[in-house]
């Protein structure tokens, strides 16, 4: 491996321990050290990669947005219904092995309404993820597909949150989702 493939994968590894800190003690207990502990690297490791408390949120939000794009490259799909059982299988990934991220994520959302450099880094990300969904939605002949993409993903958003925080349906049941994601469609 070339030393700058060694460094890329040293930031990778950090961006993700920063996602699980995140998630696990929130936005106060994100620290360089925390990460440097959660990685289970000497003390100074994220700080010297990551120098400031911004450049580390930065690097989770980029790496959130990377596993994301990576999520929508879906296999080919020819109608809306096969469009909607993907989102699905995306969705209810994002409920079990990918709640971590997700919580990162309305973390990091959240702080960003208080940080307008983050909102920025925030709001590239997230055209990013619309602009794949319109595309998305355009392959299955959906009329108007960026709109659409804004709603379905702010609709889709608000499920997530909504299933991670209890405040509603705990109903995870990949049909039941399936069948949101149709209606969100339609």
């Amino acid at each position: 491996m070339t030393r700058k493939q060694d460094l890329l994968d040293r930031r990778q590894e950090l961006a993700d321990a920063a996602i699980a800190t995140l998630a696990r003690e929130g936005m106060r207990g994100l620290t360089h050290r925390a990460v440097d502990r959660f990685a289970g690297l000497p003390e100074g490791t994220t700080s010297y990669y990551f120098r400031t408390r911004q450049a580390l949120l930065q690097a989770a939000v980029e790496r959130l947005a990377e596993l994301t794009a990576a999520e929508l490259q879906l296999a080919p799909i020819a109608d809306p219904d096969d469009l909607a059982d993907a989102a699905a299988a995306v969705v209810e990934s994002w409920l079990t092995s990918g709640r971590d991220r997700q919580l990162a994520r309305f973390e990091l959302s959240m702080e960003a309404t208080r940080r307008p450099e983050l909102r920025e880094v925030l709001r590239a990300s997230g055209a990013s993820v619309r602009a794949e969904v319109a595309g998305l939605l355009a392959r299955v002949g959906v009329p108007d597909p960026a709109r659409r993409a804004a709603v379905l993903v702010a609709c889709v958003d608000g499920l997530v949150f909504d299933r991670l925080v209890g405040a509603g349906s705990a109903d995870d049941d990949p049909a039941v989702l399936r069948t949101v994601i149709r209606t969100l469609l339609a």
